[in-house]
């Protein structure tokens, strides 16, 4: 829910800014436009990175079970990060 709030609340802050640029005020129309793509931009970026918690460890040799460890918000859970240490990519897998 924070989440979808602060979406809105970027691209309302970019709108805002945006007829605020229309109107002749560059200054602060380019400081609202800024933080509002920053908002939606840091929004739209962590919701593609972090990735759903899986039940298996993904197969392959290059893929190593790292010390971290935390609790998913959604199913209480503890979770152990996996990391391929050829691609860098990062697999979450519920215990």
């Amino acid at each position: 829910m924070l989440r979808n709030i602060l979406l809105a609340l970027g691209a309302t802050l970019f709108a805002v800014g945006l007829v605020a640029l229309l109107g002749g005020a560059f200054g602060p129309s380019l400081v609202a436009m800024v933080w509002g793509a920053v908002l939606v931009f840091g929004i739209l970026y962590e919701r593609y990175i972090y990735k759903a918690v899986v039940a298996k460890p993904p197969a392959g040799k290059n893929w190593v079970k790292t010390t971290e460890r935390f609790i998913d918000d959604k199913t209480g859970k503890p979770v152990t990060v996996h990391y391929n240490t050829m691609t860098g990519e990062r697999a979450y897998v519920s215990e």
